[in-house]
């Protein structure tokens, strides 16, 4: 008890109850209130707990927004959930770690290739920490306090990056979209300047949108970074950032072979030129030989402050982020390049056929008349927040609703995602929902 009013006097408070006072009254909880009952008892009990729950099979989601639902092929599982990988943690011994240090080799190569970079790490902990970290090593580059990120940025990625910039004294500036949902690039040259750290544009975006401009940014950054945001499935079908001068690219690897499992964990892209590879967070892994002459693989480099000084770290990530990286390999491994594209064209498909049956419906959609990768924007005639929750009723979970008001041009909508696991009868029982409810 004394340790915690010591703890408290140095915080400056004067009770525990002070230090959650922004959390809820109404959540909070004292001890959990379950009767006393038997071992089997206790199973039924929580068995009809969990039952509550709606996984996507027995009620169809079109959520999307950075994480999404994708099939998981049986054989990617049970290679993730293999002793050697599922219990392994960071690989400090190699001698013993071979095997770990191979796949996450293997996992460094394929998003180099996907992100047309020249190397990749092992890895961030989600898109968002991974634009921090990308702003972070920006000013570490060029010493620069302004990040350029554009106005449709997604309000949760935007607070993490807010935290991780603060204590460097950076800043945000927001540029504005065209009336397709594109990048303005007259807008954004014009905001460039001699303080510009980076500038970070999205594609596909926040609203699903295929940016056909993203090759013009390079000419107009001047010295500043340019950081491109991807979904790493969309690489499949579309030209890699590597092609048009992106420094940095970061991404959400969730979708190669991790369940959204309630919202994590997640999994950071992070690629880079090589001239910037001593600026970069994380670790490397690479390949050497070992005193026999037989291929081995080593920790090449580890720039966090568990491992260097702390002024000359770069970042201390040190989770199991390993084992999300081992189950995206093996899931890109599985579908390999061609099964890769066919799986994007799939997305792209769905969501160009929902597009067409919610428009047949009388909605206006997408929002943005340009391509979509496999989400967009579907305009309703009244709160998107109240329309979501009513539709649950019919058996199905809409998209992120988002508010008039929230994004400039941007009416009253829902972010709706499709994946290759949405089928016709999913599509239409959606609209069919929509269109009672409205």
């Amino acid at each position: 008890m004394k340790d915690i009013e010591d703890m408290l006097k140095e915080m400056g408070l004067s009770s525990w109850e002070e230090l959650f006072s922004d959390v809820p009254k109404e959540v909070w909880k004292d001890g959990i209130d379950i009767d006393s009952m038997d071992e089997i008892s206790l199973y039924r009990y929580a068995k009809a707990l969990a039952d509550k729950n709606k996984d996507f099979f027995s009620m169809p989601n079109f959520l999307g927004a950075g994480i999404y639902m994708h099939y998981i092929p049986p054989a990617v599982l049970h290679i993730a959930g293999r002793s050697e990988f599922y219990t392994s943690y960071t690989p400090y011994q190699a001698e013993i770690s071979q095997g770990m240090l191979q796949t996450l080799f293997e996992y460094q190569s394929i998003i180099a290739e996907l992100t047309g970079m020249d190397v990749a790490n092992s890895s961030m902990y989600d898109a968002s920490t991974a634009l921090g970290e990308a702003a972070r090593m920006a000013y570490r580059i060029n010493r620069r306090k302004t990040v350029l990120v554009p106005e449709n940025l997604y309000w949760e990625k935007e607070s993490v990056l807010k935290n991780y910039i603060a204590g460097l004294g950076m800043n945000i500036e927001k540029y504005p979209l065209d009336e397709r949902g594109m990048v303005d690039i007259e807008a954004l040259h014009n905001m460039i300047n001699d303080n510009t750290a980076m500038v970070y544009v999205e594609n596909p975006n926040f609203f699903g949108v295929i940016d056909e401009k993203v090759t013009e940014i390079k000419d107009i950054a001047g010295k500043a970074l340019y950081v491109a945001g991807v979904n790493p499935l969309s690489l499949a079908v579309l030209k890699p950032p590597g092609e048009y001068g992106a420094d940095i690219v970061i991404g959400e690897g969730q979708i190669f072979g991790n369940p959204p499992s309630f919202g994590g964990p997640l999994l950071g892209i992070f690629a880079v030129r090589k001239q910037y590879l001593r600026k970069m967070p994380g670790r490397l892994i690479g390949e050497t030989v070992d005193r026999d002459g037989r291929r081995a693989f080593v920790m090449t480099l580890q720039t966090r402050e568990q491992h260097i000084r702390r002024s000359k770290a770069t970042s201390n990530i040190c989770s199991n982020e390993a084992l999300c990286a081992v189950l995206s390999v093996a899931f890109v491994a599985y579908y390999g390049a061609n099964g890769l594209k066919e799986l994007a064209k799939k997305n792209m498909e769905n969501a160009t056929l929902l597009m067409k049956k919610l428009r047949d419906a009388g909605f206006n959609a997408p929002v943005f008349d340009s391509l979509h990768f496999n989400e967009f924007l579907v305009e309703l005639p009244e709160n998107p927040h109240k329309i979501a929750e009513k539709i649950l009723d019919y058996g199905v979970h809409g998209g992120l609703p988002i508010n008039e008001g929230c994004y400039r041009n941007v009416p009253n909508s829902m972010l709706l995602a499709t994946t290759e696991l949405h089928r016709e009868e999913d599509m239409d029982l959606l609209v069919r929902s929509l269109k009672e409810v409205i």
